[in-house]
């Protein structure tokens, strides 16, 4: 158990930042000729979508730039968004080949659901929560408390945007912890002690819950997951403990420390964004959201979830989740190898 700060690069506070500048990269014209040159070669050789590979989506100025943006996110400040990139005239298919081919450049793209899925549209299905035990935030308007995806990374490129709200939000782990530890270091105690997650039936070992600590430290690294509304849904399983009231007040204090504008980094994405975080150094939300009428002005994203190729190591626990499983299981696959 850890009681002490955290320090380095991925322990930042938004107020420790310049200005824009210093957390996005701005995409130049030569490299978004790179894009869609490589989209257009894929497209000429009719290549798969799940097929496409480094080889099939040749880049040189921006496979220069990713190999940097791996080292941000693991190593660094665990985050990164790039902008200008125009999608004019590119479809649906030939979007998904942009966020596929690109993440190749990174690392390899995992399922986030049961059935294996490897690319999720995020957007309102007129789905909701409570109706529902499969239903999940990113296909609903709802505000998405502070949390994190699955994989090591989550990658998300910005197609439309909401006619209103849909803010995106960013929180250091690190950060949070520090802050949580200045205030409360029993609470910071009990935030690494297991919690039981709602699956949403999305866990391929069939598992209603999942029973993971909050914060798990493993060989220097300090790993965050969290989802409160879903450690609040597994509430309604009878057989799942009831939450204590130091667990209640230690989810209090999370989440009343994840909206301190000191430390939370907030910003509205723009078509053509590309959002990547660090999902073990990084918890993300988004405010709630007022759509557009028509269907095809709807805020709409595309989601990867990537395991990386210059990964941490994970500890035992994270096999078990839905987020965490395949990339901990790829991690054992390169070890035999």
């Amino acid at each position: 158990m850890r009681l002490t700060k955290l320090e380095g690069p991925s322990v930042w506070r938004s107020e420790g930042f310049r200005g824009q500048e210093d957390w996005c990269q701005r995409l130049t014209d030569r490299e978004i000729q790179e894009i869609r040159d490589a989209v257009r070669h894929c497209e000429s050789k009719n290549i798969p979508l799940f097929d496409i590979t480094k080889d099939e989506f040749p880049l040189a100025a921006l496979a220069e730039r990713f190999k940097l943006i791996q080292q941000e996110l693991e190593g660094g400040r665990g985050f990164t968004v790039l902008r200008g990139l125009d999608l004019a005239g590119l479809d649906a298919e030939a979007s998904k080949r942009v966020i596929w081919g690109l993440a190749q450049y990174l690392g390899t793209p995992e399922p986030q659901d049961r059935a294996g899925s490897l690319l999720h549209s995020v957007t309102n299905t007129g789905k909701v929560i409570a109706n529902s035990d499969t239903a999940r935030g990113y296909e609903t308007d709802d505000e998405l408390k502070f949390h994190n995806d699955g994989g090591d990374v989550f990658m998300l490129l910005c197609l439309r945007t909401a006619k209103e709200g849909g803010v995106s939000k960013l929180v250091s782990a690190g950060a949070l912890f520090n802050a949580i530890l200045d205030e409360r270091p029993d609470l910071a105690a009990v935030l690494q002690q297991p919690f039981y997650f709602d699956s949403r039936a999305q866990n391929v070992n069939e598992k209603k819950v999942q029973v993971v600590p909050i914060f798990t430290e493993h060989k220097g690294y300090l790993n965050v997951l969290y989802k409160r509304r879903y450690i609040v849904t597994a509430q309604r399983f009878s057989d799942v403990p009831r939450l204590t009231p130091e667990q209640v007040e230690a989810l209090d204090i999370f989440d009343r420390l994840c909206a301190d504008p000191a430390l939370q980094l907030s910003f509205s994405m723009e078509p053509g964004d590309i959002q990547i975080g660090n999902n073990y150094s990084i918890l993300h939300s988004r405010t709630k959201y007022v759509d557009y009428d028509e269907p095809q002005h709807r805020r709409h994203l595309y989601r990867l979830w990537l395991t990386l190729e210059n990964s941490r190591p994970l500890p035992e626990v994270f096999g078990t989740t839905r987020e965490f499983g395949p990339s901990y299981a790829r991690r054992q696959l390169r070890a035999a190898a």
